[in-house]
């Protein structure tokens, strides 16, 4: 149980970050600004990774949060970064992870008042 709380606080930092580096950006904005583009790589790699360490019943116990797809987004960032799509990160960034974020604060909300 703990383990899986550093991991959460972990999912959440990174999604925060995710966040905070492609507010108000364009694709263009993360093709030119390289820092920019590989901070939110790093964060996506993080998530993914915390994602994919979960214990798989709490995982199993929030079918809404999209665990798999988290970590394979990370498996195609390390494995095969050149291939990633600026795009399509940004989308993922801005469409989908305050969603996720909203939902792994809900879970690590229900962790702390089961301590």
């Amino acid at each position: 149980m703990r383990r899986d709380a550093l991991l959460l606080a972990e999912i959440i930092d990174a999604a925060e970050r995710i966040v905070e580096l492609t507010s108000g950006a364009s694709v263009e904005d993360l093709v030119d600004d390289r820092s920019r583009r590989e901070a939110l790589l790093w964060s996506f790699t993080v998530l993914g990774e915390a994602s994919s360490q979960l214990d798989e019943d709490l995982k199993a116990d929030s079918p809404d949060v999209p665990w798999r797809a988290a970590t394979a987004l990370r498996n195609r960032i390390v494995h095969g970064y050149w291939q990633i799509s600026t795009g399509i990160l940004l989308a993922t960034a801005q469409d989908d992870i305050p969603g996720l974020l909203a939902s792994v604060r809900e879970i690590q909300k229900s962790l702390d008042e089961d301590r």
